[in-house]
């Protein structure tokens, strides 16, 4: 084999791998899981601002499942998440399901926060308690413009201790 032979087989074996780790990449963000064992649940929420296809589903903080689907129930306005979990994961029927932002940069997950219930949800089954996502610079907009001169009057007010 010749040096430029031996160099175009080591350059296309690089490529190969490189392509075998954005593969693998790819599967691990997309939530889908390649022969595992996974069920799916459904969630409704008012909001899920940051939330998209492949976000986190945690419980304690652990990664337990991905966001596999959305959609828009157009009679109620209301956000439905489809969750791809983890089959040895078994989430209580009583369960809170809430949308977390992971920072103030964007960013969100779906964290879990287990019930105490000894049912189960199993396949196909809705999570019925949910926390949408807080709109945390419409807070802080309505936060500076209540502080701005909401409410000021130019009365002073009484004094209500007196004249000590």
């Amino acid at each position: 084999m010749s040096r430029a032979g031996a160099f175009e087989t080591i350059v296309g074996l690089l490529v190969i791998i490189v392509a075998g780790v954005f593969l693998w990449h790819a599967t691990g963000v997309s939530g889908k899981t390649v022969g595992g064992d996974s069920y799916e649940l459904e969630a409704v929420f008012g909001r899920v601002d940051g939330i998209t296809i492949g976000s986190e589903v945690r419980i304690a903080g652990l990664q337990v499942g991905a966001v596999s689907g959305n959609s828009l129930d157009t009679d109620t306005y209301e956000a439905t998440l489809a969750l791809s979990m983890n089959g040895d994961v078994r989430v209580p029927d009583d369960s809170v399901a809430k949308i977390v932002s992971d920072g103030f940069l964007g960013g969100a997950h779906v964290a879990i926060e287990p019930g105490a219930s000894e049912e189960y949800f199993v396949e196909g089954d809705k999570i019925t308690i949910t926390r949408g996502s807080v709109d945390l610079l419409n807070l802080a907009v309505q936060a500076f413009t209540n502080q701005q001169g909401g409410g000021a009057t130019s009365e002073p007010e009484d004094d209500p201790l007196g004249d000590f």
